[in-house]
């Protein structure tokens, strides 16, 4: 009897197996396609197709195919890639139940609607997806726009609110919605990079464009995934698509590039491969870029010479469940500053002996990643990263009958840590949450060693939440963030100002937070709003500061009393990436209290402005916007136009270096293997000033960019020419430090070859 009902039971649970199995196959379907060229119809092999709401990816077969089974049913976003020569491509694909979704991929060259991003909120989506307003520019794109540092490659984007600032060309670094220094937040593959960028108007960043697989701007201080100081936006340089993205492929890939130039005597070359086999990985890359003095409409910029120089390389494992990555990578530049000299003294020389100065950078990083995959029905995927970064940076002072001599040693170490978890969907809502520390020794040896020896640290948590419901999406989050700095002396005497100063220990807690809602409109439209409340702690310079700083212009005198910064912000933007007119309408006001700015006294010192760090109210409000009229299609208008308008609201005192209005017209021509890109840029006088500030006359500027490409199934070349400054123009930019000194370059040519496989 007993036998019987085990017999009966069995055959029970058999059956309600199979009925649960069978209702689970019906709400089931597939996902099946081709990836090709769009040049040519030619199979693509290798291409990675992602499903971005399951974070499931395969890669295309030798005729192209590739085929997803089990795909719950619903609506995705599916993104096609194969290298960062290419365009990414993002369809929205409906799986219906019981049934096979074929949806085919074309890859293009020159396909302007659709741009990643993996920064905004580290996953790859599309930039009209996204909640953040986002640039984003593949090595296509970048390989037209070979320079020597990030700001001269960025500084043209006319109708983005990206700026350059400048003390010469080397130096050169993003301005972001007229923020600056601390409050623009620079990223390599997700980790800041450890440089002293933000501190200086002579400090650069060492990246070397030409081997970036694409760089990506999020505007905004909503990026709460990566900082709650970085009300402006983050830049983040992704070095490799494997370094975002944990999945190992077969054989070969890689890249050779060469460039040259007028006017600057511009040269450089790079190389990278990446070489798969099963599941390990092994990559390596390296090159170098050097520009010499370059010469304006009023002639040669003495000592605007720079280089920089890299290389490096790494291996890690991939497995279906547990993956790893070890890299390593050596930086080093060399870039003159303009006019330093004038002002500059070395001790036991008069300044009339200084040739020149010098600023000898160095930075050497290690890095480990080390996660899992679909660990659970709650947490999916875990990632976390490790990261040492050894900077050292000499300001050197050159003499007529000696050697070069240091004048000042910085040194900063920094180690970094960030664990994020990535949550299984469940219905709309999915999202990531996680964890990060840093520790930070910052020394300072020489004649600009304004603050003490200060060890930092930090640690913070973080979330981010999205609810989808397809027309409709909801996105929040916050971040609590605390941080600490540990100067080696407790007080510093400032005889020449009758006081002396505490330095004393200081601690910040503080937390961020932002909500955003996207809102379909009509098809390929929609409607952004995010509200982002800040925090941010004081940057080092501005608590301990005090001294001679030739690289801002100014005798520095820091505030260790001063108070954390908070605000609140209001993002709005309008999308369309449909029809034959596309483009954005950014809008966006930032109310500050507490905010940190050097406040100039009127006084000066050593032949420099002196400067106070002090706090004040103060709002940021401004506009982006672009549009691409579709002529023909092969034809297309582009028009933008930019600008910011930023005060001290208690005296209604304008900020210093804040960009003129600026616009953009232009067209891009796109044939097969050509393209053709003519441009006039235009700037307004910029007469609202700082205290101290002259103003800036207008200019108007024409470009003209062309490519030829021609791809094939398994290589790729490109040539680029880009003609800038056409009308050899003499103007100025508003945001340089030595503006009224240095005009910008004048008419030269750029050509950039380059050749890929994969």
């Amino acid at each position: 009897m007993e036998r019987t009902w085990k017999k009966r039971g069995g055959v029970l649970l058999a059956l309600v197996f199979s009925f649960a199995t069978s209702v689970n196959a019906q709400s089931e379907g597939g996902l099946s396609g081709k990836v090709s060229l769009e040049e040519t119809g030619v199979p693509l092999h290798g291409a990675n197709i992602l499903i971005v709401e399951l974070n499931r990816s395969l890669l295309s077969k030798d005729d192209g195919s590739y085929t997803f089974d089990q795909v719950p049913a619903g609506r995705y976003q599916v993104i096609g890639h194969l290298d960062s020569f290419f365009a990414e491509v993002t369809h929205i694909v409906d799986v219906l139940p019981g049934k096979i979704t074929i949806r085919d991929f074309t890859l293009g060259l020159h396909d302007l609607r659709h741009e990643i991003t993996v920064t905004a909120s580290e996953k790859e989506e599309s930039t009209f997806e996204s909640f953040q307003s986002v640039e984003s520019y593949g090595a296509h794109v970048l390989t037209e726009s070979i320079a020597v540092s990030l700001g001269e490659t960025l500084g043209d984007q006319v109708g983005t609110g990206i700026a350059k600032r400048s003390f010469g060309p080397g130096s050169s670094r993003p301005i972001i919605r007229g923020f600056d220094g601390d409050r623009v937040l620079v990223l390599e593959d997700g980790i800041r990079t450890g440089t002293l960028s933000s501190q200086s108007g002579d400090h650069g960043e060492l990246i070397n464009v030409a081997q970036l697989e694409r760089l990506e701007i999020v505007k905004g201080p909503g990026t709460l995934l990566y900082s709650g100081s970085a009300m402006g936006g983050t830049v983040n340089a992704v070095s490799r698509h494997h370094a975002l993205h944990q999945h190992a492929h077969q054989g070969f890939r890689g890249f050779f590039s060469g460039s040259g130039g007028t006017t600057n005597s511009l040269r450089g070359g790079s190389a990278g491969f990446e070489y798969g086999h099963e599941r390990w990985m092994f990559w390596t890359q390296g090159g170098g870029v050097r520009a010499g003095d370059y010469h304006s409409p009023a002639g040669e910029i003495f000592n605007s010479r720079s280089r920089i120089g890299n290389g490096g390389g790494g291996f890690g494992w991939f497995g279906d469940k547990i993956f790893f990555s070890v890299d390593s990578r050596y930086h080093n530049g060399l870039s003159g500053v303009p006019f330093v000299q004038e002002i500059h003294g070395g001790e036991g020389h008069d300044e009339e002996d200084i040739e020149r100065v010098a600023l000898d950078s160095r930075r050497q990083i290690y890095r480990f990643d080390w996660g899992f995959n679909n660990l659970g029905s709650t947490i999916k995927n875990f990632l976390l990263k490790l990261s040492y970064t050894d900077w050292e940076h000499s300001e050197l002072e050159f003499f007529a009958d000696a050697v070069p001599e240091v004048g000042t040693n910085f040194e900063n170490n920094q180690f970094v840590f960030r664990g994020t978890f990535e949550q299984e969907k469940k219905g709309p809502l999915s999202g990531r949450f996680g964890f990060w520390g840093i520790d930070r020794g910052y020394d300072v040896v020489g004649e600009e060693a304004l603050s003490p020896p200060v060890d930092q640290s930090g640690i913070a948590v973080f979330a981010l939440q999205e609810v989808d419901f397809e027309q409709i999406k909801f996105q929040f989050g916050g971040r609590l963030e605390r941080q600490r700095y540990h100067p080696a002396f407790s007080e510093r005497g400032q005889a020449d100002h009758g006081r002396t100063v505490a330095v004393v220990n200081r601690t910040f807690t503080g937390v961020s937070g932002a909500v955003g809602v996207h809102a379909g409109l009509w098809p390929g439209s929609a409607l952004v709003a995010n509200y982002a409340h800040s925090h941010r702690a004081p940057a080092l310079e501005e608590l301990y500061n005090f001294g001679p700083h030739v690289g801002n212009l100014a005798f520095e005198i820091g505030d260790p009393t001063l108070r954390a910064e908070s605000g609140d912000g209001l993002d709005v933007s309008l999308r369309n990436q449909q029809g034959r007119v596309r483009g954005d309408i950014n809008l966006f006001y930032y109310n500050f209290n507490n905010f940190i700015f050097p406040f100039a006294t009127g006084a000066e010192k050593d032949g420099l402005r002196v400067i106070v760090f002090t706090q004040r109210n103060a709002r940021f409000q401004g506009a982006e916007a672009n549009a691409f009229l579709d002529v023909r299609r092969d034809f297309c208008l582009n028009l933008g136009v930019d600008f910011v308008d930023a005060q001290e609201t208690n005296t209604n005192t304008s900020l210093p270096r804040i960009p003129p209005l600026r616009g953009r017209i232009g067209f891009d021509y796109n044939r097969r293997h050509f393209s053709f890109s003519p441009e006039l840029i235009l700037a307004l006088q910029q007469h609202q000033t700082f205290t101290g500030e002259t103003r800036t006359p207008g200019y108007s500027v024409v470009n003209l960019k062309g490519s030829y490409t021609y791809a094939q199934q398994h290589l790729a070349h490109q040539l680029s020419v880009n003609v800038f400054n056409l009308g050899n123009r003499l103007y100025h930019n508003h945001s340089s430090f030595i503006k009224d000194l240095a005009p910008e370059i004048g008419r030269g040519l750029r050509v950039t070859y380059m050749v890929r496989f994969y």
